[in-house]
């Protein structure tokens, strides 16, 4: 599909070790290209696929109902959505964080830097909260903070006084502007980088990437059957931190919680000693796939 180009897909798919009666949710659908493929593994299973971008649902097209059905709505409520549909437990669950390669090349939707257009950068378009309404609404500590938490901007303090400075002057709306007005505290050189971390930040925020992802990975735990999997792939060190340490600790910050006993406390165990990677071929034919991270675990029976 031209829409989206699935990264690591093999390895997706074996990850998730498809039964094909069993129940599995795709809860980043996208471009559908993840989805297509564990469809067609499944023989009377079900595939449930969360989306809220409304361009996602051009993307169902020719997948069969009677295996398939897109949920649209935000992957933070998992249960609530799946218990509509009368699901209470599942098999497996892929998530393909990140941004699909339609919303970036889309230059109205705001997420490129590449293009001019909104500061917009909602993935669900009927929320209110814009990047553009948190440039110029943000008191500036809450801006430093943004900038150097979420994108690990080294000289977040300065970046934060000059928005602030500029935006009184008039409102920073386009990209363009946007752009204008840091590149006075770009690193020379570097500067691409730099917008994308600033970019980043801005992003997660509109979204609240973070705090859905953790309230998908908690919820996911819940309802995986004994030996049901879950297969994430993320894009960023704060993402891949969150899910490494839910893996590894049941937990997204401090040390595993053990029993009287000493055994640990902990819903799921590591597939995968690391990470898996994109082989050298992918890389090749597909540039997305460079900052990919996969992480693979299986529910504790």
């Amino acid at each position: 599909m031209a829409y989206h180009v699935p990264v690591m897909l093999e390895e997706c798919i074996n990850g998730l070790n498809i039964r094909p009666d069993g129940v599995y949710v795709d809860v980043t659908f996208g471009g559908g290209g993840h989805s297509a493929a564990i469809v067609a593994k499944l023989t009377t299973g079900k595939l449930y696929a969360f989306d809220q971008d409304e361009d996602a649902l051009e993307n169902t097209k020719g997948f069969d109902s009677k295996r398939f059905t897109l949920i649209e709505a935000n992957f933070r409520y998992l249960k609530r959505y799946l218990k509509l549909h009368g699901v209470t437990k599942i098999d497996g669950l892929l998530a393909d964080l990140g941004i699909s390669s339609h919303q970036i090349d889309a230059p109205e939707r705001g997420f490129s830097t590449r293009f001019d257009g909104n500061l917009d950068m909602r993935m669900n378009q009927n929320d209110t909260l814009t990047a553009a309404k948190i440039i110029n609404t943000y008191s500036e500590d809450k801006l430093h903070k943004l900038f150097g938490i979420y994108g690990e901007v080294k000289n977040a303090k300065t970046l934060a006084a000059l928005v602030y400075k500029s935006r009184l002057k008039q409102p920073i709306e386009t990209i363009q502007q946007f752009k204008q007005v840091i590149s006075a505290v770009a690193p020379r050189g570097k500067e691409h980088k730099y917008y994308a971390q600033v970019f980043q930040a801005l992003r997660i925020e509109v979204n609240q990437e973070l705090e859905a992802l953790q309230e998908m990975l908690e919820q996911a735990a819940e309802i995986l059957k004994p030996d049901g999997r879950l297969v994430v792939m993320s894009y960023h060190s704060l993402e891949d931190r969150l899910v490494k340490n839910y893996i590894a600790k049941g937990k997204f910050f401090g040390e595993v919680e053990k029993d009287l006993f000493g055994n640990e406390q902990k819903p799921l165990q590591s597939v995968t000693r690391k990470p898996i990677e994109a082989t050298e071929e992918e890389l090749a034919r597909n540039n997305r796939a460079r900052s990919a991270k996969l992480r693979i675990a299986e529910k504790i029976g």
